[in-house]
């Protein structure tokens, strides 16, 4: 049986009576889809975060909840795309010398999952590492990637975190301290086999990265 997405999990149930709608504003309106400022002026997207808001309110939280909601449609309005990564291909995607062409025509947005608990990172600083099940992607109008970033999808957990980045692929980056990128952080992470993103700007490149795999046949439409 095929593991739940965050889209799963917190879409499900509303997908087909909330997202038809907010496709045809954005239709009538004449919005780039991944024009979120746009989109944000939909009275059904509106109406969607009020309902998605827990109501204690989230503070600051406000922005991520914004941005899973933007990639949870950009996704359906894509077709849905999920892109399983198996463990061999996930270490040839972390590798210090990783493919830098990208397909003539890779998917618009999809859905990259992770194998579970082998990439990590510290969400907040100074909190536990969270194990990052994978990572919403798709190509804006200006040719940058946004990539956003679930952690922590546990079984016992209501919710997850998420962390977003943007942006043109860097092509000279490293870390201040000489180590590997995706390198662990964590003690004792190397010798388990684990990796570590350190840092939006290694979010987004495990992004990019995912765009050489997005047109194999691993992807598939759930």
């Amino acid at each position: 049986m095929p593991r739940l997405t965050p889209f799963d999990l917190v879409f499900s149930q509303i997908a087909e009576r909330v997202l038809p709608e907010i496709r045809a504003s954005i239709e009538r309106a004449g919005y780039d889809p991944t024009d979120r400022d746009a989109v944000l002026m939909i009275p059904e997207v509106v109406t969607l975060l009020r309902e998605l808001r827990p109501e204690e309110g989230i503070g600051e939280g406000m922005d991520q909840l914004v941005a899973l909601v933007h990639h949870a449609y950009i996704l359906w309005e894509a077709g849905g795309l999920i892109l399983p990564i198996p463990e061999d291909r996930l270490e040839e995607l972390l590798g210090s010398s990783p493919a830098m062409s990208v397909p003539a025509e890779p998917a618009r947005a999809y859905y990259a999952q992770l194998p579970q608990h082998r990439v990590w990172a510290e969400v907040l600083e100074g909190e536990s590492h969270e194990p990052l099940d994978g990572c919403f992607v798709h190509e804006t109008a200006g040719g940058s990637l946004r990539v956003l970033g679930v952690f922590g999808v546990r079984p016992e957990r209501l919710g997850f975190s998420v962390v977003e980045a943007e942006g043109p692929r860097a092509h000279d980056l490293h870390r201040p301290d000489g180590t590997l990128l995706f390198s662990a952080v964590l003690p004792g992470g190397a010798a388990a086999g684990l990796h570590s993103i350190a840092g939006g700007e290694e979010l987004l490149e495990l992004g990019w990265r995912t765009r050489t795999v997005a047109t194999e046949p691993i992807a598939q439409v759930r």
